[in-house]
């Protein structure tokens, strides 16, 4: 999924990221806004992590979303 839409969407995503990464606090979250690059500091920093494991996360959980954000766009396109 293209990161923009991620960023763009991240306050309907929230739940999505506290499901994925427990560990982050409310207010780190809406810290991140959406940013990459915050996600993956506050990744390294509350799971101990390196820069490309948090990088990997964060890739797979676009992903996950990416897919099911085009297949409701697409269900949506039919009717």
């Amino acid at each position: 999924m293209n990161w923009d839409r991620i960023q763009g969407n991240w306050k309907q995503l929230t739940g999505n990221v506290k499901e994925q990464w427990g560990k982050l606090t409310d207010d780190q979250i809406d810290q991140i806004a959406g940013k990459r690059d915050q996600l993956a500091g506050k990744l390294q920093e509350s799971y101990g992590i390196s820069k490309d494991e948090a990088e990997r996360q964060i890739d797979s959980f676009a992903n996950r979303y990416g897919e099911r954000d085009a297949a409701t766009r697409d269900a949506s396109a039919r009717y």
